[in-house]
């Protein structure tokens, strides 16, 4: 855990928000650079990048709110972001509603930018969770599993424990925790290398984008099960539990859909 990576003019620079200004860089050129690649305007797709990105960030933050009202005592309060924080599914939503209006607004073909935009998702959230252990956020369950990790004191996870009973007050360190930050860069680079498998096989548009969102939602909703931070609820589920299991019905829908039109292609061409 190293929340301050080091200083600038006196001014500290976080490890975690170093990461997202990165994961943002990376994805936003590897997007574009893959949407040239299949016909799309170079300067308009750059463009869709900015659109996504601010509407990510403002799913990011909604669905926070929405799953912990009880912290928000006034609307303004929704506007403080450093009160609270932001849930990396909300900004997946988000993003893709922010897609779903920027290309019907300019007539691109939805699930062609779609499958240009994920391998820069799965990319993103690799980098992006690194951040999140350089931080201490997101962190696991208590595990004596062999690749367990400890916080330092100050930690979230160290304040977590002992308000759950777990750890006396003035700990040194947490208890062995599973490295959750580390299971979803892990996930982000298997979805990456997924998804452009996918687009090198040329299937029909959409693919890659179902692919990921199924494979996603699968393993966060796996990943949060080992989860230790507090985090929002709906029902039995949390909050990103509820949105993995919505979305993976809306990715397999599409799936199949897919499939069917993969099929009739191919007995056209026969």
């Amino acid at each position: 855990m190293r929340p301050v990576l080091f200083h600038v003019l006196g001014l500290p620079v976080y490890g975690y928000g170093l990461m997202l200004c990165l994961s943002m860089i990376v994805g936003r050129l590897l997007a574009v650079h893959l949407a040239r690649r299949e016909g799309l305007d170079g300067d308009l797709m750059g463009r869709a990048t900015v659109w996504i990105m601010v509407s990510a960030l403002v799913g990011c933050r909604l669905v926070y709110v929405a799953g912990n009202l009880d912290q928000f005592a006034n609307v303004l309060d929704v506007f403080a972001w450093w009160k609270g924080g932001i849930v990396a599914y909300g900004g997946f939503v988000g993003g893709f509603v922010g897609t779903v209006v920027f290309c019907r607004l300019h007539r691109i073909p939805l699930l062609v930018w779609a499958d240009c935009v994920v391998p820069a998702l799965g990319l993103g959230t690799a980098i992006t969770r690194v951040g999140c252990l350089l931080g201490g956020c997101d962190f696991g369950a208590p595990w004596n599993g062999p690749w367990a990790i400890r916080f330092p004191a100050g930690s979230p996870a160290v304040a977590q424990q002992v308000l759950d009973g777990l750890l006396p007050a003035g700990a040194a360190q947490s208890l062995p925790v599973h490295p959750t930050q580390v299971y979803e860069s892990l996930v982000g680079l298997l979805l990456f290398a997924l998804v452009m498998e996918i687009r090198r096989r040329k299937l029909v548009p959409g693919t890659a984008f179902a692919a990921f969102v199924v494979g996603y939602s699968v393993l966060r909703y796996a990943i949060e099960i080992v989860r230790g931070d507090e985090r929002g609820a709906v029902g039995p589920f949390s909050t990103s539990q509820f949105l993995a299991v919505v979305t993976f019905l809306a990715a397999v829908a599409l799936g199949i859909s897919l499939i069917r039109r993969q099929r009739q292609i191919h007995s056209a061409t026969a």
